[in-house]
C-alpha cells in the first residue's frame, strides 16, 4: 500500500498562510463588533442613567468629567467628543438587537457615517445596503455625497412601501428593482465635453465600465454592446445588455442623447420582448428596459405607465452639479412622484 504524497514546503506554506489570514479576519470582525456594542452601551448608560434623557448644559459638564478620567484610564479613545458620538449613537438606535446584528458587518467609522443622517429611512437604507453590499467607509461616504438614497427609485415611493421594502431587505437580503434603479445616474467619470454623439458616450461607457459598473449598482456584470436581434429580417441593435445576479434578470439599456421622446418606449418593448422570447432562461424574472436620456419629459413617461412594461427612463449626468443644487431637485422630484402615487391610490 503506496503512502499518500507529503505536501510541498510551498503547499504548506500556503495552507498555514491561508489559515492565519482566515483567523485574523475572524479575530478583527470579532474585536469591532465586540468593539462597537461597548460603544453602544456606553452611549445608553450615559443617556438613561446619566443624563436621565436630558442634553442640557448639566449634561454636558457630566461627559467632560467623565472623559477626563476615562482618558486618564484607558486612553484618547473615551474622549467628550468620542463619548458624545456614542450618545448619539445609543440615541440613534435604541434597540440592542439592531446594533448586534449590525456590528458584525459594519464597523464603528461605519456608524460615525450614519448616526448623524436625520432622516430614518434614508439610514436603514445606507446601513442595510453597507451590510448586504459590503461597502468600505470610502464607499459609502461616496455614496452618500452623490445621493444615492434620493436617486434610487425607492425614495420616490410612499412611505409605507418604502418602510416595506427595506424591511425586506432587512429580514431576507433580497434586492428589489426600486432599490437598484436610479434616476438621476451621475457619469461625471467619463469625462465628456458639452458636445458628443451617441457613440461618443457608449465609448466612453466601455472605457469606464468598472466605474459605469458601479454607478449602476448592486450585481451587474455586462454582457453585450450593439447587440444584434433580427426580427422579420430587420436588424435592430441593443445599445448596452447587462444581466443583474441579484434581480436574476437582462437589464438592456438604451442611450439617448436629447429628451425622451414616445417613440423610444416602442422601440424598448421590442427588445425586450425579444430578450424574453429568445435569451431569458428558466427561473429568470422578465427583462428589464432603462432608457438612459439627457433629458425628461416627465409628463409623457407618466402617461405611458412605462413602469407596467417594465422599463425604467432616467437621467444622466455627465457633471455632478453642487450638492445642494441637486438636493434640490430630487427633493422636488420625491415630493411630486409621493403625491402622484398617494393621489393614484386614493382613486382606486
Amino acid at each position: 500500500m503506496s503512502k499518500p504524497a507529503l505536501p510541498t514546503d510551498q503547499q504548506l506554506l500556503g495552507d498555514i498562510r491561508t489559515l492565519i489570514e482566515q483567523g485574523r479576519q475572524q479575530l478583527a470582525t470579532t474585536v469591532n463588533s465586540a468593539l462597537t456594542i461597548l460603544y453602544w452601551q456606553i452611549g445608553q448608560r450615559i443617556h438613561h442613567e446619566v443624563l436621565q434623557g436630558e442634553r442640557a448644559a448639566y449634561g454636558e459638564q457630566i461627559v467632560s468629567a467623565l472623559s477626563r478620567q476615562l482618558e486618564q484610564e484607558y486612553g484618547r479613545g473615551f474622549s467628550a467628543k468620542n463619548l458624545r458620538h456614542m450618545l448619539r449613537f445609543a440615541e440613534t438606535y435604541p434597540a440592542g438587537q439592531i446594533v448586534s446584528t449590525l456590528s458584525r458587518q459594519l464597523s464603528w467609522s461605519h456608524f460615525l457615517e450614519l448616526i448623524y443622517l436625520k432622516d430614518t429611512l434614508q439610514r436603514d437604507f445606507y446601513s442595510q445596503m453597507c451590510a448586504q453590499e459590503s461597502w468600505s467607509v470610502r464607499q459609502l461616504r461616496e455614496r452618500k455625497n452623490t445621493l444615492l438614497f434620493e436617486r434610487t427609485a425607492l425614495s420616490k415611493q410612499p412611505e409605507m412601501l418604502l418602510t416595506q421594502e427595506l424591511a425586506n431587505l432587512r429580514q431576507t437580503g433580497s434586492l428589489s428593482q426600486n432599490l437598484v434603479l436610479k434616476d438621476p445616474y451621475v457619469l461625471d467619470f467619463l469625462g465628456l465635453n458639452d458636445r458628443y454623439l451617441e457613440k461618443d458616450l457608449e465609448d466612453a461607457i466601455l472605457r469606464d465600465l468598472e466605474q459605469f459598473l458601479l454607478e449602476l449598482g448592486a450585481g451587474f456584470s455586462f454582457v453585450a454592446r450593439q447587440k444584434r436581434i433580427q426580427i422579420d429580417n430587420d436588424d435592430f441593435y441593443i445599445d448596452l445588455l447587462f444581466y443583474n445576479r441579484r434581480l436574476k434578470r437582462l437589464v438592456a439599456i438604451d442611450l439617448k442623447l436629447g429628451d425622451f421622446k414616445a417613440e423610444h418606449k416602442g422601440q424598448m418593448e421590442l427588445y425586450l420582448r425579444w430578450l424574453a422570447k429568445h435569451e431569458q432562461e428558466a427561473g429568470e424574472a422578465a427583462p428589464l428596459g432603462i432608457i438612459l436620456c439627457s433629458g425628461k419629459k416627465q409628463e409623457q413617461i407618466e402617461l405611458l405607465e412605462l413602469d407596467a412594461s417594465g422599463i425604467h427612463v432616467a437621467e444622466y449626468l455627465t457633471a455632478l452639479p453642487p450638492k445642494e443644487v441637486l438636493q434640490a431637485k430630487l427633493h422636488q422630484a420625491i415630493e411630486r412622484s409621493r403625491a402622484r402615487l398617494d393621489n393614484r391610490g386614493e382613486d382606486n
